[in-house]
């Protein structure tokens, strides 16, 4: 069951039943893993592994870093409000790790710089697949209408649970601010 949840550590707005706030989200490095060609859920189910097994220790130091929340991924939309064959899976480096990111063994992550981003952002719980995060991102986009300008190339979904948590999860679309 799909909910939607104020965050009342932020500042947020209710409007047309979606609850949402405007969070600015931090930047640094990132290992990220892109994969074309496969739906979103399938493109997961093939990047999560690998940034799973690169934290893990799976780098040239062979040190386990830790997980850090969210890991997010964009999206990308097509003219419809479906979503491309194309995710990329954002997963922030460690504060401890970030000035010298060890190198990921498996050349299909890379280590990338990412500036701070300012997202309208809104919660959601179960185990989301493609069609939540893109009806949520309808409803959202719906929401800001005359309230924010935001990306319409792309948005981040995020994450916050292990895939083995069965209750209370949390997820979150981002529009990215314009």
């Amino acid at each position: 069951m799909n909910r939607t949840i104020k965050n009342p550590c932020h500042h947020g707005a209710y409007m047309k039943d979606v609850s949402y706030e405007e969070r600015t989200c931090e930047g640094g490095k990132f290992a990220t893993v892109e994969v074309t060609e496969k739906t979103v859920d399938e493109a997961l189910r093939e990047a999560m592994p690998k940034v799973m097994k690169y934290v893990g220790g799976t780098n040239d130091r062979g040190i386990g870093m830790g997980m850090t929340v969210p890991v997010s991924f964009a999206v990308f939309p097509s003219d419809g409000g479906s979503l491309q064959k194309k995710l990329k899976v954002w997963f922030r480096i460690p504060d401890q790790f970030q000035s010298n990111p060890p190198v990921p063994s498996d050349e299909s992550i890379k280590i990338e710089e990412r500036e701070g981003i300012t997202v309208y952002s809104t919660q959601f719980g179960g185990y989301a697949k493609e069609a939540d995060y893109v009806a949520q991102a309808a409803r959202l986009r719906s929401a800001l209408e005359g309230a924010g300008a935001c990306r319409g190339d792309m948005y981040f979904c995020a994450g916050y649970d292990p895939p083995m948590k069965p209750y209370g999860r949390r997820n979150e679309v981002w529009l990215v601010k314009a």
